[in-house]
């Protein structure tokens, strides 16, 4: 019998979608597929997860936190 090895995709606990525009631009923060609130700059994104008992040790961590629409540093709309 032939075995298909399935490739795994990380689930983070936190996900930071893509930029709003506002004044000033947002992202919405995700935790464990729940929205949580809006996030203006890394640090909210710290606090959420705190919040919730999550501590982040690497903010470029795939299975800790993924960044949808930039990365970390992208808080202005395109």
């Amino acid at each position: 019998m032939t075995e298909i090895a399935s490739p795994y995709i990380a689930r983070p606990r936190i996900l930071v979608l893509g930029v709003q525009p506002g004044t000033p631009p947002f992202r919405i923060v995700e935790i464990d597929g729940q929205v949580v609130g809006e996030a203006r700059d890394v640090t909210d994104v710290l606090q959420a997860a705190a919040a919730f008992g999550i501590t982040v040790h690497d903010l470029d961590d795939p299975e800790t936190v993924r960044w949808v629409g930039g990365d970390k540093f992208t808080w202005r709309p395109h």
